[in-house]
């Protein structure tokens, strides 16, 4: 076994501390921990619970930040010291202490690094994500059901709330489509890779012959609106239908007309909600999605003219971006980074940070310019 370079070895966890030091911007983490401080040490923050939610949730995140790269630099200095200690010594047992938290140092740095790399617009709000089924009858929606699963188990073990805001059903099983609702920082930046077509293979539990079925489901990822955002919808875009919410096999959940579907007349986008108690609070979060839609629209457009101009030629993601594939074989691969995993059961338990982080880098990749 290869005696492990730890002078070099500490140089290069150095030089990587540093990169990600710079462009986390310390000064500003600093400033910005000192100016919500202050807003949240007013005596009248309270007044307005959302907007003081989202000040203390901010600093919280900042201070997080800010604690995050300062334990890496006191981890990197108490590794210096007991390395220079095992050498002294010529204590094996400190030196493999030494080589796991070396990997351990450098496996948090590259978590680090792929929080720097969320610079987009929106990157830093919180995601709205619906998962809508294909091509593949009651197979696509049971795909859809295990694609909600999946990230809702996902949330779980980072300790997020995903909030389910609309639930369609399939007449047989599954879901026609689902939308809920993680408001964590960098939850956007983070989801956004993982919009686009999933497919899935293998042998049809509903298909009484045993036969391998294809099925498809959409991701679509929306940045949160928040109140500064400027998306005005004039009263007459909008088309607003009131119907009973539904539970699986069409049972009626609600005893009243609750669920809200409102449908924006220029660009065609609708907008279900039927989770809320009230018609009133379903159709705000309906309002509040088709808003985070129609933001992300513009961008989008804004964006495409951009490339335009540029004469920007390049490929945008696929119609299939991943396949699940359980028959004939086991393997989850990404279509864009070549990422894949053969424990395909614990990818549908949520194990899906790699995929993630790989598509994360392969997105920054695609944004240097060539």
């Amino acid at each position: 076994m290869a005696k492990t370079d730890f002078s070099a070895e500490l140089r290069s966890l150095r030089s990587t501390y540093d990169s990600i030091e710079a462009v986390s911007d310390v000064a500003q983490i600093k400033a910005d921990i000192a100016a919500l401080s202050e807003e949240a040490g007013a005596p009248d923050l309270w007044d307005d619970p959302a907007a003081a939610q989202k000040v203390t949730s901010r600093l919280s995140h900042r201070q997080s930040e800010l604690e995050r790269l300062q334990r890496l630099t006191t981890r990197m200095d108490d590794l210096e010291v007991l390395v220079e200690l095992a050498e002294m010594e010529d204590d094996e047992d400190t030196l493999a202490e030494a080589d796991r938290e070396l990997l351990s140092i450098r496996k948090a740095l590259a978590e680090l690094e792929i929080v720097t790399l969320l610079s987009g617009e929106f990157d830093a709000r919180g995601a709205v994500v619906t998962i809508r089924s294909g091509a593949g009858g009651v197979d696509a929606a049971d795909f859809a059901e295990m694609l909600l699963r999946m990230y809702t188990r996902w949330a779980e073990k980072r300790g997020y709330s995903a909030r389910i805001m609309d639930t369609h059903y399939a007449e047989e099983a599954g879901l026609k489509s689902a939308t809920f609702e993680i408001d964590e920082p960098y939850a956007f930046g983070t989801l956004s890779v993982e919009a686009g077509t999933h497919r899935l293979v293998r042998i049809s539990p509903f298909d009484n012959q045993g036969r391998r079925q294809t099925s498809f489901a959409a991701v679509e990822v929306v940045p949160l609106i928040e109140s500064t955002d400027s998306i005005e919808i004039p009263d007459a875009e909008i088309k607003v239908d009131v119907f009973r919410s539904s539970g699986p096999g069409g049972q009626s959940v609600n005893t009243t007309d609750s669920a809200v579907r409102m449908t924006h007349l220029p660009t065609g986008i609708v907008v279900s909600m039927q989770n809320e108690k009230s018609q009133i609070q379903n159709r705000a979060a309906a309002l509040r999605v088709l808003q985070s839609r129609l933001l992300l629209l513009k961008k989008e457009q804004e964006d495409a003219q951009k490339k335009e101009l540029a004469g920007d030629v390049k490929a945008s993601w696929g119609d299939q971006m991943r396949s699940y594939v359980l028959n004939p074989y086991q393997m989850v691969k990404d279509l864009r980074t070549e990422h894949e995993v053969g424990n395909t059961q614990a990818v549908l338990d949520g194990e899906i940070d790699d995929f993630i982080d790989a598509g994360i880098r392969w997105r920054a990749g695609q944004r240097r310019p060539s």
